[in-house]
């Protein structure tokens, strides 16, 4: 398995550019979270790059979720969570009383694990977000969802059912959806919460293209329990451990030539 994973992190170093000095559009500085009495996020220290897709990958129950619901706040809607240090996000502190949340999660889209249309139409699950930042103009909202469903590369399969309810589309049809709407906002970064874990192989590899294809214009964050698509389709890659990063790297170097053991033992297979 491990051979097979440096294979897949060097051919994708080599189709790529070579990653050069880009600015961080996130930094996590001495992150500290508190579920309760629960300390699940330990002194997390992160800079995470524009225009890269930054995978996060661990076992269950250590932290990635976690980390990627406190970078656009999200984990605040879970009762008695506490936080200490710092994530800035282009030059600002997001824990700044006067940073409005629903200012960052306009920048800061979202897609989850299972795909979550809304009850609606295929049209008005995308035009949602447009119409709740005051977008009535119907021939924008025109323009906004096939902008946005070309954006996730759905639009020749549904662009003569756009009236129909989404619940009536596959699994991976729908998954695609959600990320249409995500894209409808217009974000900066997109997080992505093991994404592909519902879907079937051919779905998978219409997202992870897809994912590719969307960093030439925003910055991705992918948790994956998938150590192949990882290395697929990441540029860096942070291996968390027990609410710790344990390294960070750029993904060819974390799958070829891990410098922690405990890195070495989990993308082998050792544990997790």
């Amino acid at each position: 398995m491990q051979t097979t994973l440096i294979k897949e992190a060097e051919l994708k170093q080599q189709a790529n550019k070579k990653i050069v000095n880009k600015q961080p559009v996130y930094q996590t500085k001495q992150l500290n979270l508190w579920y309760g009495t629960n300390h699940a996020l330990k002194n997390i220290d992160l800079n995470i790059m524009e225009n890269e897709v930054t995978a996060i990958i661990g076992p269950s129950g250590c932290g990635k979720s976690t980390y990627i619901k406190t970078l656009n706040r999200m984990i605040e809607l879970v009762p008695s969570v506490k936080t200490s240090g710092e994530i800035i996000y282009r030059d600002r502190n997001i824990f700044n009383k006067n940073y409005r949340v629903e200012e960052l999660r306009t920048k800061v889209g979202m897609v989850f694990q299972k795909p979550n249309p809304f009850p609606k139409s295929i049209y008005d699950n995308i035009a949602y977000g447009p119409r709740i930042h005051g977008i009535k103009n119907k021939k924008i909202l025109d323009e906004i969802v096939e902008k946005s469903l070309r954006g996730a590369a759905i639009w020749d399969e549904v662009k003569d059912r756009l009236n129909e309810n989404a619940y009536g589309l596959s699994g991976g049809q729908q998954q695609r959806i959600c990320i249409a709407r995500c894209l409808a906002i217009e974000p900066d970064v997109i997080l992505m919460d093991e994404p592909t874990s519902a879907l079937d192989p051919i779905s998978t590899l219409k997202v992870e293209e897809l994912v590719q294809e969307l960093k030439s214009d925003y910055s991705i964050i992918i948790v994956t329990h998938n150590m192949q698509q990882a290395a697929r389709i990441s540029d860096r890659t942070a291996f968390f451990l027990n609410g710790e990063v344990i390294e960070f790297d750029e993904t060819n170097r974390i799958f070829s030539t891990p410098e922690d053991k405990r890195t070495e033992d989990y993308i082998s297979g050792r544990f997790g």
